[in-house]
């Protein structure tokens, strides 16, 4: 796509390089909007996030090209959710004065995270800024989506892979230390597409992804559905080293918390995906919005909030 015709200047000649640089990963640039074929009996599902410098993370944390990935794999994680399938994405990057040798290099992160999901760059933004800023829109079509508010008494509650991850390498990150065994579950999540697709089509109902914590997003499906939770801390499938009470609070971790009214082959999912799938408690008839941990001091486990400082 670095062929595409658009006017001079430096804004379109940095355009110009990013295209250059996506090369097929980019597809349908040069009007005012994308335009995508959805297909017939599926449902849109769109999503936006952003990912801002000394707010989301510091420059001195991660490399360009993984702050590029990971802005848009967080994007990606909520289609996830909804267990869509993407159709791709739209990208608003701010780029300070500062930044700008190392643009390709956050390009590069932005491919490699389209790539990790079959999908494609549709357009986007650029523009000059105080501090570098991602934002980016996912679209993504699924004929019947997973939400929050469907989870009833009885229901199995199940998570993928491993928790707290994240939290540990943001804490050594936070403490000066960049190297770290955990580092990938910050700089490098995966969004789990491809697992939420599998689960939707064996029976699950409602999901959410582990952004904010898992007691956090427990309780937004909780809310959400008019019920409440019961988890097992004992249950709760920990990183190495990692105990429970800090990886049930840990944030961004990008896996999925889900429900199902049925027992889900956890057995076969690892075998599929290479990530466990753990059951780690029920849904239950009690006040709405509650999740109570089994074995565990986290009673008020805050999770993440963005205006919680």
């Amino acid at each position: 796509m670095s062929n595409v015709s658009l006017g001079p200047g430096a804004e379109f000649d940095a355009i110009r390089e990013l295209l250059a640089r996506w090369g097929p990963r980019a597809i349908g640039i040069g009007d005012d909007a994308a335009v995508v074929d959805v297909p017939r009996g599926d449902r849109l599902v769109v999503s936006v996030d952003a990912a801002v410098e000394d707010r989301h993370f510091k420059a001195q944390w991660l490399t360009p090209r993984e702050i590029g990935y990971r802005a848009i794999a967080s994007a990606l994680s909520d289609l996830a959710a909804m267990a869509a399938a993407p159709l791709g994405v739209l990208v608003a990057i701010g780029v300070p004065s500062s930044w700008r040798d190392r643009l390709s290099e956050i390009a590069d992160g932005i491919g490699e995270a389209v790539d990790t999901v079959r999908t494609h760059i549709l357009g986007g933004n650029l523009s000059d800024a105080g501090l570098l800023s991602i934002t980016t829109t996912v679209l993504g079509t699924v004929y019947a989506p997973l939400v929050r508010s469907v989870a009833r008494p009885g229901d199995r509650v199940y998570v993928t892979g491993r928790l707290g991850g994240a939290d540990a390498a943001l804490r050594r990150l936070e403490s000066g230390e960049t190297l770290s065994p955990f580092h990938a579950r910050f700089g490098r999540p995966v969004p789990r597409i491809d697992e939420a697709r599998w689960l939707s089509d064996r029976g699950a109902s409602a999901a959410i992804d582990i952004s904010d914590g898992l007691v956090a997003d427990a309780r937004h499906i909780a809310a959400a559905s008019g019920v409440a939770l019961e988890l097992d801390a004992d249950r709760v499938p920990c990183a190495s080293g990692v105990a429970v009470e800090l990886a049930i609070e840990s944030g961004e971790e990008y896996e999925l918390l889900v429900t199902s009214p049925r027992e889900l082959d956890t057995i076969a999912f690892e075998s599929r995906f290479r990530v466990g799938l753990t059951q780690i408690g029920r849904v239950v008839d009690a006040p709405a919005g509650a999740v109570r941990v089994l074995g565990a001091l986290v009673a008020n486990a805050r999770g993440h909030d963005h205006f919680s400082r």
